[in-house]
């Protein structure tokens, strides 16, 4: 018997009650991690078997490690109770083993806080009822899905130019069918990507796929809508080779292309609250100087496409209807104009 330290029966109740709040908080994260995939499925209709294959995957992995967090979580506590094996077991385990198994926990509970946060923030903005209705083929335009992107294709004859074009982040690939079927029934090739996790940084190079699968189109335009556009510029500039023009919807580059010999044309709306007009003005002296710039008076980020309002957007000053006559117009002009270049 130890004389020199009287044992006392309640000398490790602090660690229980921590190790109970770190149960409780992994719970918490387990089910987070359930649920938000859950919500996503819920709230977005069928919108996600219609983008990349990478946001199920997302979705999927989340549900999945909710589930093995939320079962590893309770028999480990369960194993707790039957008694203090594993407490004497751990205080004999060495200091540095202690430390590095902890930050590999600590690592860990951030990695899947971050896995669900970002399953919530990926939430694809869903397309509506009028890019749905432009997604039925007809006798001028078929359309066809493909894994990586929905494909707008005239009937009228094989299309001699082509456009490539990347939806904003977040945005449903299926959001922008209203504006870009009329290209495609002016005679144009027109494809519309499907960005793994709808976030086109994730695959900088992904025209280039859409690109050699028509191998039949003689020219080639990129363009795409906000970030889409963005990721777009850059593919441009760096395969002036293969791309001959660049079509920019509520955009603009990241970097300095002013150099590149490209057809670029701007599409933008005079009351976009995240593309605003002093953006777009600033983009001028990033881009070639023939560039060619087209106000929608009134006209806001989300217009370009049919996702429903979008936060940090302006307020519009005209009818999405009467905008995207306009842009339509505008991209059709575009294409005209790659298609005509000697």
């Amino acid at each position: 018997m130890d004389l020199a330290r009287p044992r006392d029966d309640h000398e490790h109740d602090d660690a229980p009650a921590g190790g109970r709040v770190l149960v409780g908080l992994r719970l918490v994260l387990a089910l987070a991690l359930v649920a938000g995939p859950a919500w996503v499925l819920a709230t977005t209709g069928d919108a996600v078997g219609h983008q990349h294959w990478s946001l199920a995957a997302l979705l999927a992995l989340s549900a999945v490690a909710g589930v093995v967090l939320g079962v590893t979580t309770v028999l480990a506590a369960w194993r707790r109770t039957g008694g203090r094996a594993r407490g004497d077991r751990a205080r004999s385990d060495r200091r540095g083993v202690r430390v590095l198994r902890a930050t590999a926990a600590g690592l860990g509970f951030a990695a899947l806080v971050v896995l669900a946060a970002a399953v919530v923030w990926l939430r694809p903005f869903v397309a509506t009822a009028p890019a749905l209705a432009a997604l039925e083929s007809d006798d001028a335009v078929e359309v066809r899905e493909e894994a990586g992107w929905y494909a707008f294709v005239p009937r009228g004859g094989a299309p001699t130019t082509g456009l490539v074009y990347s939806p904003g982040a977040r945005v449903d690939a299926r959001a922008t069918a209203a504006v870009l079927r009329p290209l495609a029934e002016a005679g144009y090739l027109v494809v519309s990507l499907k960005e793994p996790l709808g976030i086109a940084f994730t695959s900088p190079a992904q025209s280039a796929a859409a690109m050699d699968a028509f191998g039949d189109v003689d020219r080639w335009a990129v363009g795409g809508h906000s970030l889409g556009g963005v990721v777009a510029s850059s593919f441009a500039a760096d395969r002036e080779d293969e791309v001959d023009g660049l079509l920019l919807h509520g955009s603009y580059p990241s970097t300095d292309i002013s150099a590149a010999d490209l057809l670029v044309t701007s599409v933008w709306g005079s009351r976009d609250g995240l593309s605003t007009p002093e953006r777009i003005e600033a983009s001028r002296a990033d881009l070639p100087s023939d560039a060619r710039f087209v106000e929608v008076p009134g006209g806001v980020h989300a217009f370009f496409a049919d996702y429903g309002a979008q936060p940090g957007d302006g307020v519009p000053g005209t009818s999405r209807a009467d905008a995207q006559a306009q842009i339509v117009a505008a991209s059709i002009e575009a294409l005209d104009a790659v298609a005509a270049a000697p």
